[in-house]
């Protein structure tokens, strides 16, 4: 495989930064949908509506295309809920990333390999204002699906972390979904530590999606 390396952000790299990030999200589409099925609330919601049918129509048949159909939707509805949430970010902070991340105590990387980007990162103040003066933001990580497991995540997690010690702050923090298994994994083995969890709005609470909280105390930090 070729080597790659860590540089900071340029304006050429825009595109390729948004398309990135936007696989990454709706690449976790099916796994968002399998996690929705496998919560025991959503299955007594489809069991509900099965028997309710079967009830009133006496038909197996009926019963069976009304649970396809309600299938159908939820799958639909995960997917909105997915393509939102890429399209927010795309508009957010991802609009004008110079603007953003390219400034006093934010920055924004990628991992290039053959003149290519493979990887992207970033880093600035976080959104919880209690945070604020204590710890800086990692946001964005992603990595192309091919060049996964060269170790590329964990060398941008460490770029974060040692440019939130420079800046002389104590802790790095960010979030995550609940399907974001490989994510959550490489956080932890990092010495990142969980530390909440919670759904940001009624409907994705019913859709049984979840956000997950991240903290890591930088050593011998104050």
């Amino acid at each position: 495989m070729a080597p790659y390396r860590i540089r900071q952000y340029e304006d050429g790299d825009y595109e390729v930064v948004h398309t990135m990030f936007g696989h990454g999200i709706m690449e976790h589409t099916p796994a968002a949908f399998i996690y929705m099925l496998k919560r025991l609330r959503a299955q007594l919601h489809f069991l509900g509506l099965f028997l309710a049918v079967l009830a009133a129509s006496e038909s197996l048949l009926v019963s069976l295309l009304a649970l396809l159909l309600a299938l159908t939707g939820g799958w639909f509805c995960i997917r909105s809920l997915w393509t939102n949430f890429a399209q927010q970010f795309l508009r957010d902070d991802l609009l004008d990333i110079r603007r953003t991340y390219l400034k006093a105590d934010s920055c924004f990387w990628v991992a290039e390999a053959e003149g290519a980007v493979v990887g992207i990162v970033g880093a600035m103040l976080p959104e919880d204002p209690s945070e604020r003066g204590r710890a800086l933001e990692l946001k964005r990580m992603s990595v192309g699906r091919e060049h996964r497991g060269r170790g590329i995540a964990k060398a941008l997690c460490r770029t974060v972390i040692r440019f939130t010690q420079e800046r002389g702050y104590s802790a790095v923090v960010l979030t995550t979904t609940m399907v974001h298994y490989s994510a959550q994994q490489l956080y932890e083995s990092m010495g990142f530590r969980r530390v909440s969890q919670r759904s940001p709005s009624l409907l994705t609470s019913f859709l049984q999606f979840s956000l997950f909280y991240y903290r890591y105390e930088i050593p011998g930090s104050r």
